[in-house]
């Protein structure tokens, strides 16, 4: 197996001088070079072969040892240097010192067809910012982290990729609801692919130190070779740097809330400075349409991070890489001018995105009440968001608006008088906004089911995944995966997952509440 290795990151970016992989405050550098631990008995058991391609790797290679060992953490590429980044981060708004790549090791950077990417093993050991963790992952995140990041790109959504999922065949002992009631799990390691795993804490972390000159450094290095364009290093170009990544970050939470994902822990060290979907821990999909919905128990109290908010977070975010970026700029008002400039695009950019969920593609002054209206009937009774969306593709002016979405009713039977009224009047107003349209119903049909998914990665999906997997069936893994990648697309033979979230799933630990435990 031989690929075009770059060495970018560790030749230009400052080494931590320490060799010594124990848990300690990391100074003056960008990262740490650490080696991943040796496993017991490594086996993969599912690959992308669209990564592949994507890496110039064969298939043929991929069944090999020296590939299975080498995503496993047990071998390393000749003539690489494998390393975790040093990071700080705010967590649950309050800042949170250095926390660093706890259980991620970069394995190495390649280049193919002027494409470049970083290859990184998540659970593959302990690094120098493990603080009192053990730098491991089980299976079960395992799974939800190699389904979800390339389901995330099958729907056009910005994300970090994954190349592989394998078993350690070692044991994990994780207290999973954090109850006191920890528990061996099978342990697991996921081989992510991104073209940067860089964050917001990256920078945050020199800024919170004082040290200019490697926040520099870094910034230089960063728009170097991720914003080419920002020819040269000085105050104008950090600016307009700041100003891209405030418009990636949006765009990316936009898609999010069009497809109604919930990420769960949009603290700062989760945030890429690429505006990627990154760090795959306890997310969701909206089962019923609820603004104030999180999938992360230990955000159940506040719900800082719950659905409707996580615009609001990405600007909260964004603030904190403005403060981490003053330093070099030395100037307050163009970084407020692009945090405000946030506040007016989301505006416009949510109400485009949520005209095109419902086929409205003119103009029309009180498409903002039509859209209010929506939301707030959606809320009157738990409404499958999902299949909501979908099967509003086919209404028409001659058609039952309440009849042609009943089956995204949790309850039918219990839905009352005032609610049917209710929406009948929505489609009334609806009907009437639609014959302002000149597209034919086929036409906006087509163009509803390319921003409405049939098909999402819901929690109790990926548990049922999960379970099979423990008792070494893996061939759920492999459906998913396949059924992912055409989230957007009918797939009549796939129908049976086209449905609500069971009964069963409604409070099962994996399906309704999630912790950060990995």
């Amino acid at each position: 197996m031989k690929l075009h290795l770059t060495e970018t990151f560790t030749k230009e970016l400052p080494a931590d001088t320490s060799l010594e992989n124990s848990r300690r405050q990391v100074f003056e550098a960008v990262f740490s070079y650490v080696n991943p631990k040796k496993t017991t008995a490594p086996k993969v058991i599912h690959v992308s072969e669209e990564m592949l391609a994507t890496l110039a790797i064969s298939k043929a290679d991929s069944t090999s040892d020296f590939f299975k060992n080498l995503v496993t953490g047990n071998e390393i590429y000749p003539n690489t240097k494998p390393y975790a980044m040093c990071y700080g981060g705010h967590q649950f708004g309050s800042w949170a010192g250095q926390l660093g790549d706890g259980r991620a090791i970069n394995l190495f950077e390649i280049e193919h067809q002027n494409n470049h990417w970083k290859l990184q093993l998540k659970g593959a050991g302990e690094t120098p910012y493990s603080r009192n963790a053990d730098g491991l992952a089980v299976l079960r995140s395992s799974i939800r982290e190699y389904l979800c990041s390339e389901a995330m790109f099958h729907l056009g959504i910005p994300t970090t990729r994954a190349l592989s999922l394998s078993l350690s065949g070692d044991n994990v002992l994780r207290d999973m609801m954090y109850d006191g009631n920890p528990a061996y799990e099978k342990g697991a390691i996921v081989c992510r692919v991104a073209e940067s795993f860089l964050r917001f804490g990256n920078f945050e972390i020199f800024a919170s130190r004082n040290d200019v000159k490697n926040l520099k450094i870094l910034v230089d290095y960063t728009l170097k070779h991720h914003f080419p364009h920002l020819k040269n290093p000085f105050k104008e170009c950090y600016i307009q740097f700041f100003k891209e990544v405030a418009q990636r970050t949006l765009s990316m939470i936009i898609h999010w809330q069009r497809v109604g994902f919930v990420h769960g822990v949009m603290n700062t060290d989760n945030m890429s400075i690429l505006g990627l979907t990154i760090d795959y821990g306890p997310y969701g999909w909206l089962e019923g349409f609820d603004f104030g919905w999180t999938p992360n128990t230990t955000d159940r109290q506040h719900k800082r991070y719950r659905y409707g908010n996580q615009p609001n977070i990405g600007l909260w975010n964004l603030y904190q890489l403005a403060n981490a970026l003053f330093p070099l700029i030395e100037e307050a008002a163009p970084l407020e001018s692009i945090l405000n400039e946030y506040k007016t695009n989301f505006e416009s950019e949510s109400l485009q995105m949520m005209k095109s969920k419902l086929g409205l593609f003119s103009s029309d002054e009180n498409d903002s009440k039509l859209i209010q209206n929506l939301e707030d009937t959606l809320q009157l009774t738990e409404t499958d968001m999902t299949i909501f969306f979908r099967l509003l593709s086919d209404f028409t002016t001659e058609k039952n608006g309440f009849e042609l979405i009943k089956e995204a009713f949790y309850d039918i039977e219990n839905i009352n008088k005032n609610i049917k009224n209710k929406w009948q009047n929505w489609f009334e107003i609806y009907a009437n906004r639609l014959q302002k349209e000149t597209l034919s119903a086929i036409e906006r049909k087509q163009k509803m089911n390319a921003v409405n998914p049939k098909y999402v990665l819901r929690n109790y999906m990926a548990q049922l995944a999960i379970d099979a997997a423990n008792l070494e069936d893996y061939s759920l893994i492999d459906e998913l995966f396949q059924l992912l990648k055409k989230p957007y697309d009918e797939q009549p033979t796939h129908q049976k997952w086209f449905a609500k979230r069971p009964d069963w799933a409604r409070e099962k630990v994996g399906c309704s509440m999630l912790s950060c435990s990995s």
